[in-house]
C-alpha cells in the first residue's frame, strides 16, 4: 500500500510548514488527489490517523478533494475529459492526448493554530 508512504510525506510536509510558522497544532489539511493518479483516497484517509499520531497533525481533519482527469488532444486541438491515463480522445477517438490534470497529489491548504 503506497498510500502509507504518501501520507507520511504529506504529514511531514505539513508539520514542517506548521513549525516554520510557529504553529502549535494543525487543525485541517486539504489534499488534492487526481482521479488518474492511482491513489486511493479511502486508503489515504485510513492511513492519516496512524501517520499523524504524535505529531502536530494528530486529530487534524483531512479533507480530500478529487481532481478529474483532463487532457489536450493533439489531433482535434481540444481539452477533453479523461477517465483513463492513455485513453482515446472522447471527441475524435485518436490516442494523441496529453494529460493536463488528474495526476495531482498536492497539499493545497493547511489550517493551523
Amino acid at each position: 500500500m503506497h498510500e502509507m508512504s504518501l501520507c507520511e510525506a504529506v504529514v511531514e510536509i505539513a508539520v514542517e510548514e506548521a513549525k516554520r510558522n510557529d504553529a502549535t497544532r494543525i487543525r485541517s489539511l486539504v489534499l488534492e488527489v487526481g482521479a488518474l493518479g492511482h491513489v486511493d483516497p479511502d486508503a489515504l484517509a485510513f492511513c492519516f490517523s496512524a501517520v499523524s499520531h504524535g505529531t502536530l497533525a494528530e486529530n487534524a481533519r483531512l479533507i480530500i478533494e478529487r481532481i478529474p482527469g483532463s487532457g489536450w488532444c493533439l489531433d482535434c486541438a481540444k481539452t477533453v475529459p479523461m477517465t483513463e491515463r492513455f485513453g482515446a480522445c472522447p471527441e475524435c477517438g485518436c490516442r494523441h492526448v496529453q494529460m493536463s490534470s488528474g495526476d495531482e497529489l498536492r497539499l493545497r491548504e493547511l489550517e493551523v493554530e
